[in-house]
């Protein structure tokens, strides 16, 4: 046990050092822009569309941000400015479903599907998803409250204080992050060597047939939900080659990932934004149950017919 916490200590460690790399200096950065008109001025402009979706001109930073970097450098943009619990949870589940566009649209079309269906998919769910929560949802107006990130008092005087107080956001949201990036790193490490990450390929199975794919699929859904697109992608594709996954099983299969993937510690790393996460969890998984079983259905459907009507055309010959 003692070497299974060492282990996923150092990748916890090294998680933790890479991703705040890049964390820090986008806080940094985007906390010092505030001061600076260039920021003001490009949130004034997309106030009126952003507003659509229940959100500021100041959270078109964030999902920059996190669409064109990835999630982490997402919320460290977040903890940067002073949004309402909606506007973080909107944000997070647009986040959720739509970021690291470019390494992990490049990851889908390694393993056959075409970048730009994911691109769509990701971007549609996120601003669907948007629009309907603020529809709906009339509550979530207090300020968030950001974990262990400093709580905002007065307005620095100069640039001397801007640069400290973007110093201590930064550092602070790399400590949140350790603190859950390291436990965690070692709970994936010890289900990989104890062999529950193959026994949770077994259980997930049977659920492939009801998305409509072959049980063969399986060992991709998994990588996908427990390691992410990107960070999983080797694991996918050795999956893809062995296990011959056929090109309408691996669409659907992408297609629920795009959806929800790295579940569990995307969903986590949401906790020190001061969100309710049970909520952005369940949102995206049914999302992505729906839409892949009511595409698998189609498909299926689809397909079925074709072969019909190939047979009757070889039966009239």
């Amino acid at each position: 046990m003692k070497g299974i916490i060492l282990r996923g200590g150092k990748k916890g460690l090294e998680l933790t050092w890479t991703l705040g790399k890049v964390i820090f200096p986008v806080t940094l950065i985007v906390t010092i822009l505030q001061y600076t008109p260039f920021l003001p001025f490009v949130m004034e402009q997309l106030e009126p569309f952003m507003s659509l979706i229940g959100l500021s001109g100041e959270a078109t930073v964030p999902l920059v941000i996190g669409n064109f970097l990835n999630l982490y450098a997402g919320i460290g943009a977040i903890l940067s400015f002073e949004f309402t619990v909606k506007e973080v949870f909107i944000l997070a589940i647009m986040m959720s479903f739509s970021h690291n566009l470019i390494i992990e649209s490049t990851v889908a079309k390694r393993v056959g599907v075409s970048w730009w269906i994911v691109v769509g998919v990701r971007l549609a769910l996120a601003f669907i998803s948007a629009f309907v929560i603020n529809l709906f949802w009339k509550g979530g107006n207090e300020i968030a409250k950001y974990g262990l990130a400093p709580a905002k008092t007065t307005d620095p005087d100069g640039w001397t204080e801007i640069v400290l107080q973007g110093l201590q956001t930064a550092f602070m949201g790399i400590v949140q992050l350790a603190l859950i990036v390291i436990p965690l790193m070692v709970f994936m490490q010890y289900l990989r060597e104890k062999g529950w990450l193959d026994r949770f390929s077994g259980w997930v199975a049977p659920a492939t047939k009801f998305l409509g794919m072959e049980r063969n699929t399986s060992m991709t859904l998994v990588a996908g939900l427990t390691i992410g697109l990107a960070y999983g992608a080797g694991l996918m594709i050795q999956a893809v080659e062995e296990d011959g996954v056929s090109k309408k099983d691996m669409y659907l299969a992408v297609l629920f990932l795009v959806s929800c993937h790295a579940v569990v510690e995307d969903t986590l790393v949401f906790i020190p934004l001061g969100i309710p996460v049970w909520p952005l969890l369940i949102i995206r998984l049914l999302t992505a149950i729906v839409l892949t079983a009511l595409v698998g259905l189609i498909w299926n459907k689809l397909q079925h017919r074709k072969e019909v009507a190939n047979e009757h055309s070889y039966h009239s010959l």
